[in-house]
């Protein structure tokens, strides 16, 4: 039994070719393009998140191996996509800060290469085989969303601490501000009160 469950296990994390997380920084008037080999009807599950820069966003887009575009997104601070490849070869997906002119942008993305489950007619379905395939979807999804938990509250983070800075500057600025009106006003009424004696 505990052979026929761990050869279910390989079988099942065998049909997820390969699964990586990666983060980039994107250069304005760049891009960076990477690519995955796929057979005919595996799923490249891309997803995205921008972390720092700008106003936390790129263009994104996917081509197949003739060159045509299979899916984008203009100026998208997160995104997942999930396409079906229609014919074997180079896929490519791009993360693209060309519109920017200053600003660097950094983004972490996870790639995932699932292969379609091909039954085998010649033994029985096994419903445990079904169960943990579900399973293994499941946990990548999880930690899918996991890592663009992280990546939102690495930015709200980020969001917060320069806006605590830029109150604590300007609470700065304001009570020096009122410091040199203080010192005015009191110069200016010494002087309107002081007599002047005519010799």
């Amino acid at each position: 039994m505990l052979r026929k469950l761990a050869l279910i296990t390989v079988a099942t994390l065998a049909t997820i070719q390969s699964v990586a997380a990666f983060s980039i920084a994107v250069p304005p008037q760049e891009q960076r393009c990477f690519f995955e080999m796929l057979d005919k009807e595996d799923n490249l599950h891309v997803s995205f998140q921008v972390g720092d820069g700008g106003n936390l966003d790129v263009d994104f887009w996917i081509t197949n191996p003739s060159g045509e575009l299979v899916e984008d997104a203009k100026r998208s601070p997160s995104e997942t996509f999930n396409h079906v490849a229609k014919v074997k070869g180079r896929h490519e997906y791009c993360f693209s800060n060309a519109f920017s002119t200053v600003t660097d942008k950094t983004l972490s993305f996870n790639v995932m290469v699932i292969k379609p489950y091909v039954e085998d007619s010649t033994q029985k379905v096994d419903p445990l085989a079904n169960e943990i395939r579900e399973l293994a979807a499941g946990i990548e999804e999880i930690i899918d969303e996991q890592e663009y938990t992280i990546a939102r509250e690495r930015t709200h983070r980020n969001t917060a601490e320069s806006t605590n800075s830029r109150v604590m500057w300007w609470s700065l600025f304001q009570s020096g501000i009122l410091f040199v009106v203080c010192a005015f006003q009191i110069t200016y009424l010494k002087r309107f009160f002081e007599v002047k004696r005519v010799v």
